[in-house]
């Protein structure tokens, strides 16, 4: 935060009357004003232009004014206001307090003070550092609840709203997203040839899971063949039941997903089994009552090796094959379930670890498990995404110490399907995009957001919805498929990687709520994305704005112009409404929709961010 200027002190005559009049205060009032250009005339909605701005808005949203007056009687005023000249402007009151104003204003003062800071100094480094992570093309990725899988694929034929949402993706990184279907139900689930698709037995709904998952469910060969409408190139991990110590369900299980990706319906698309997954989260099976109370890593390794065993055989997983084992996928850290304990247990020691390539976690940022309040601002903090991400280092590092990939192989906001309010809102897609750059900067190569059928925290509802996510009460009309907020994080990342090798290095602001990243191709600059975590909420005032005036370090030539693309959210807690480059994907069938705007200026003339906004630039 940069240091406040001087004070303007203009002088107000104490009865000034007019459209832009302000009242008379006593000596110890506080008035919040927004400037705006003198002698200018409303554009089409009936706004003037902002005097730091110099384009139509509401006066809401323009930046604030302080406004002290200095005595009783007095006819002098002081205004802090940063770059405008005090003959240039003129007023509109927007709030006042008196001289008793209690804590909750105080602190809107402070805020409204720190809002009128100085810019910011930002430099992007012209050249990747070093240690620069390059960005898998599939790093957003997306792990689905298993229970309804045929509702997301299609079944006589593909659902087009899930398949043109992938699309869209894969349009901007030259991949489709990678697609997991398991987690939870996966350790509920039988085979039985008879049966065409799934038959799954579900709890009735309540206010804190509006769409509950199946507690049994049989599926058969359909289930797995289902997957030929994915788009061309999708790689898939498939899971198997670990959790009822049923090996034969497994087995079983197993042989009818290599029956599938043998198929040629399936391999004429370029459609791959990249893994099986044994068992969801094996360390919380002490808890649920699926092991034993004291089941730890050490008595996970044998019980994996002996399930590994068995569905090697049948799926045709070797040494030499393509499809591998998924390892871990862990809910957290404990009991000896950390990626070291179970590699210091023999994990990789057997033959049937051998075929593990990719070492897997899960995280959540928090639980609505017992319908406990969430706050946005608490999701959008920068320190808690760092500790989120930050959690892992260690484990990166002994995973690729043993020649494995590391990946997020289940996670989104807050457990049990998210919180009302937080996860279902565009301020999760802020924190998605931050989140998922945190993640890559530790060394995590992909993260699966999970989403099932009217999950709170999903990307996509791909089916028609009869009852609220937020509390399962009946909905006056049904509710097509749509994406949430969300979504257009998987966008943004999906458009700033790109579809070239890309790297990617943390840019640092001296801002606690906004963060900054360099995207790099061929060694030199591209683009950046910065957001701003401060969560803007309908309770909310006046929108703080942060001027960034870039730099650029380093050795090499430095861009002369810039594109300035927005992702436009009216309030933090919006459910809907959100643009991207005045674009939406918030449409019938999943695609784009609107004009592109986008504005163009030199690479160091600098940009205004606004609390809960992101911006992209790509430079050139």
């Amino acid at each position: 935060m940069g240091e406040l200027i001087q004070p303007i002190v203009l002088t107000v005559p104490h009865h000034h009357h007019g459209p832009n009049s302000f009242p008379t205060l006593d000596h110890s009032s506080i008035v919040v004003l927004t400037p705006f250009m003198q002698n200018t005339k409303p554009n089409s909605n009936g706004y003037y232009p902002c005097s730091t701005h110099g384009t139509g808005c509401d006066p809401t949203a323009c930046p604030p004014l302080l406004l002290f007056q200095s005595a009783e009687g007095s006819s002098e005023t002081s205004i802090l206001q940063r770059g405008v000249e005090s003959t240039s402007i003129s007023f509109f009151p927007t709030m006042a307090f008196s001289s008793s104003f209690d804590g909750s204003r105080a602190a809107l003062l402070l805020l409204s003070l720190a809002s009128l800071s100085a810019a910011l100094d930002v430099s992007i480094p012209l050249s990747p550092p070093s240690n620069a992570p390059t960005l898998s093309k599939r790093l957003v990725s997306i792990s689905i609840e298993q229970d309804r899988w045929p509702e997301w694929a299609g079944t006589d034929s593909r659902n087009d709203f899930f398949y043109n949402t992938f699309d869209n993706l894969r349009a901007l990184t030259g991949s489709p997203p990678d697609v997991r279907v398991g987690a939870n139900s996966e350790d509920r689930t039988n085979f039985n040839p008879a049966v065409n698709y799934v038959q799954a037995v579900f709890p009735p709904p309540t206010a804190i899971l509006a769409y509950p998952e199946t507690t049994a469910m049989t599926v058969g060969d359909g289930f797995y063949e289902i997957a030929k409408f994915l788009l061309p190139g999708t790689h898939v991990t498939y899971g198997v039941n670990f959790g009822t110590s049923n090996l034969t369900a497994a087995y079983l299980n197993a042989q009818s997903i290599a029956k599938a990706f043998t198929s040629p319906a399936i391999t004429s698309k370029g459609i791959v089994l990249d893994f099986v997954e044994i068992g969801n989260e094996p360390d919380l099976y002490r808890n649920n009552g699926l092991r034993g109370s004291g089941y730890t890593g050490r008595d996970y390794v044998p019980d994996w090796i002996t399930f590994a065993r068995n569905i090697s055989a049948v799926a045709g997983i070797t040494p030499s094959s393509y499809t591998k084992f998924l390892g871990g996928s862990f809910a957290g850290r404990g009991n000896g379930f950390t990626p070291r304990e179970v590699f210091d247990a023999g994990l990789l020691d057997s033959p049937e670890g051998k075929l593990i390539s990719t070492f897997s976690q899960h995280r959540y940022s928090g639980s609505f498990c017992t319908g406990s309040g969430a706050l946005l601002q608490s999701l959008m903090s920068k320190p808690s995404i760092r500790g989120n991400t930050s959690v892992f280092a260690q484990d990166v590092i002994d995973v690729k110490a043993r020649g494995l990939r590391y990946i997020l192989g289940e996670t989104n906001s807050l457990a049990c399907h998210g919180a009302p309010g937080v996860s279902n809102t565009a301020g999760a897609a802020l924190w998605a995009i931050d989140y998922v750059l945190a993640a890559a900067k530790v060394g995590i190569e992909q993260v699966f957001f999970h989403d099932g059928i009217g999950f709170k925290y999903n990307l996509i509802q791909p089916v028609t919805l009869t009852r609220s996510i937020l509390d399962a009460t009946p909905l006056p009309q049904p509710l097509p498929p749509h994406v949430q907020p969300q979504y257009y994080a998987a966008i943004i990342l999906s458009e700033a990687n790109g579809n070239a090798p890309t790297q990617l290095a943390e840019i640092t602001v001296n801002n606690p709520q906004i963060t900054g990243w360099a995207f790099y191709e061929g060694g030199t600059w591209k683009r950046a994305l910065f957001v701003h975590l401060g969560a803007h909420l309908s309770s909310s005032g006046f929108r703080p704005v942060e001027r960034l005036n870039l730099g650029f370090s380093g050795t090499g030539s430095s861009p002369r112009n810039m594109t300035i693309k927005r992702l436009a959210i009216g309030r933090a807690d919006d459910t809907s409404g959100v643009t991207w480059g005045g674009q939406t994907y918030e449409t019938r069938d999943g695609r784009v929709a609107g004009s592109l705007q986008v504005t163009r200026s030199p690479a160091t003339a600098g940009f205004d961010l606004r609390a809960s906004e992101a911006v992209l630039l790509s430079f050139s």
